[in-house]
């Protein structure tokens, strides 16, 4: 039943085929190459910490400004600013800002007043001020008339904060350009969830003492930065780009080895310029913003306005910390193992190829593979009395067996177990004996000779596959040779195969011609051939076959002609299958 068929596919095991090569230079090799395979896998387990379980990091940041600086402010004079004036408002999360220039519009109150020419934007009667209109680039909603903004240029009047800001673009040197000595703590936790592990860029070893003298420069876990040296270690020049301001990212990687033997956590810091500092590649270069400082001054609200130039430091913290783990460590191991078949294919590659013994390679390869032919390629083989080689020919329905190329060419086993001379007591016989070369071919009645036909036996045929002479030059035809009548056509001793295949066959069984004729073929395959290839089919020569047939002949004379078939059993002589 199917069921069973499947259940006792069920109950097989299948493995590999391997074949053993006694070689000291292989073994040698083999286990050279396998360990430097295990000692390169090694180096990169413990290296890339493949064995470990990892998780990323979690963090929080805060940060603290130091310093005083004093700037020259037009129609103010000297003015202290310390870290409420420079910080300014907090711009985004894990972030802080310093002013580094700044433009100043003093006593703005609410009213009229001209508007600051914007891109030759001039009026000369007020049809050229719309009343109400506004644009992104006004500073106030304009009344409809058209006054003077100097002695020789007209804008329309806005009602706006007045006067309105002049200055586009900041000073140089940048006004606080002091700010290049200012400090900055930063203070920054972090957390492993899978592995509840906490702490902090400051470590428990470090005191007050310790962070009232510590420097970048000569300790590289110092919390507390120099602004100046966080722009240099960024490669900028912090007095260029004090004046247009811009954005340094300070960089916190946490790298962390909680393996209670290699323990290691501790911050590593590095600084980059995050935005594009030329001027003349960017319609906005650097960074700016505006905020106003509130009076009121004889009951009216008057305001400061500051537009102040910057530099943004963006903390970013990143790491991962990792731990062992028994189940990464086997799935590593498992995921490597397959690099140990670069030792195979190396090996395999060396003994294909002329840098090994060409004999060991042949070998080997009819040892370890074993060639199955695609039902559609029918590989003959084909043997001539005047070699000693076997030939591999396609089979070809448009041209002559006979000259055909071979694909290969291999030796010719012979098969001893198939000498029949055990079986005829007295009578010895050589296997590999060739015919005489000086025994002239017996009266040929068949039409004429055929031009492949090369030992001058062989008959016309419309078949290329039978169109197979026995010879590869002129000479001698293999059946004039005693061989052939003892081995091939001899009638005891066909009868005798006969026999040792059913003892129990009658005397009339065993003399039809048809199986005598068919064993016969047997008796010259294994001849011949001795243990023709795998996967092959024996053909045999036109003037065999006709000397077969004229010995003996089918009753109605007609043959089936060539047909390829592996190589014939004893079975099949006897059922007359051939």
């Amino acid at each position: 039943m199917p069921g069973c068929g499947v259940l006792l596919g069920l109950c097989q095991y299948e493995t590999n085929k391997l074949v053993r090569i006694q070689s000291v230079r292989l073994g040698s090799l083999k286990w050279s190459l396998n360990a430097f395979i295990l000692l390169f896998i090694c180096l990169m387990m413990l290296w890339n910490r493949k064995y470990q379980e990892f998780d990323l990091v979690v963090s929080s940041v805060t940060t603290k400004v130091k310093g005083v600086a004093q700037i020259n402010l037009t129609g103010v004079g000297e003015v202290v600013w310390d870290e409420v004036d420079y910080s300014g408002p907090s711009q985004v999360k894990n972030s802080f800002f310093v002013t580094t220039n700044v433009i100043v519009t003093r006593n703005q109150k609410q009213g009229k007043c001209p508007e600051v020419p914007l891109k030759g934007r001039y009026c000369r009667t007020d049809q050229d001020c719309e009343k109400g209109a506004c644009d992104q680039q006004s500073h106030g909603i304009q009344t409809g008339s058209c006054v003077k903004f100097d002695v020789l240029r007209k804008t329309c009047q806005v009602s706006a904060w007045c006067p309105i800001e002049m200055k586009s673009h900041p000073p140089r040197p940048a006004l606080l350009a002091a700010a290049e000595n200012f400090t900055v703590l930063i203070k920054n936790n972090i957390r492993f969830p899978a592995f509840n592990f906490i702490r902090r860029n400051i470590l428990p070893e470090m005191n007050d003492t310790y962070l009232r003298s510590c420097q970048r420069g000569s300790d590289s876990l110092c919390p507390i930065f120099r602004l100046g040296d966080v722009v240099r270690e960024a490669g900028e020049k912090f007095s260029e780009m004090a004046v247009e301001g811009g954005v340094i990212g300070i960089l916190i990687n946490w790298d962390c080895n909680l393996d209670r033997l290699m323990q290691h956590c501790k911050p590593k810091y590095s600084f980059r310029r995050l935005d594009e500092k030329e001027s003349n590649k960017t319609l906005y270069p650097g960074l700016n913003f505006r905020y106003a400082k509130y009076n009121i001054v004889n009951g009216v609200e008057e305001r400061t306005l500051y537009k102040a130039f910057g530099i943004r430091f963006d903390v970013m913290v990143f790491g991962q910390a990792g731990r062992f783990s028994f189940i990464q460590l086997i799935i590593y191991i498992g995921s490597t193992l397959s690099y140990y078949a670069l030792t195979t294919i190396l090996i395999d590659w060396l003994i294909g190829t002329s840098c090994y013994s060409a004999e060991v390679g042949q070998k080997y390869s009819e040892k370890k593979v074993e060639s199955v032919q695609d039902k559609q390629k029918c590989i003959l083989c084909v043997s001539y009395v005047d070699e000693n080689n076997i030939r591999l020919v396609k089979k070809s329905q448009k041209k002559s067996l006979q000259d055909m190329k071979p694909t290969t060419i291999q030796p010719r086993k012979v098969n001893l177990l198939a000498v029949p001379s055990l079986l005829q007591p007295g009578v010895g016989l050589d296997h590999n004996a060739q015919p005489p070369l000086d025994r002239k071919p017996a009266p040929n009645p068949k039409p004429c000779r055929p031009a492949w036909c090369k030992c001058d036996c062989c008959t016309p045929s419309s078949l290329p596959q039978e169109e197979l002479c026995c010879r590869r030059s002129d000479g001698t035809c293999i059946t004039s040779s005693p061989l052939f009548e003892q081995l091939v056509l001899c009638r005891s001793l066909l009868e005798a195969y006969l026999l040792y295949r059913d003892p129990l066959s009658s005397p009339a069984q065993r003399g039809r011609t048809t199986a005598l004729r068919h064993c016969a073929y047997r008796q010259y395959i294994s001849w011949r051939f001795g243990v023709p290839p795998n996967d092959t089919h024996p053909a045999i020569p036109s003037c065999c076959v006709w000397r077969i047939r004229e010995e003996y002949p089918s009753p109605d004379g007609q043959y089936s002609g060539f047909s390829p078939t592996m190589m014939v059993t004893m079975q099949d002589c006897a059922n007359g299958e051939l």
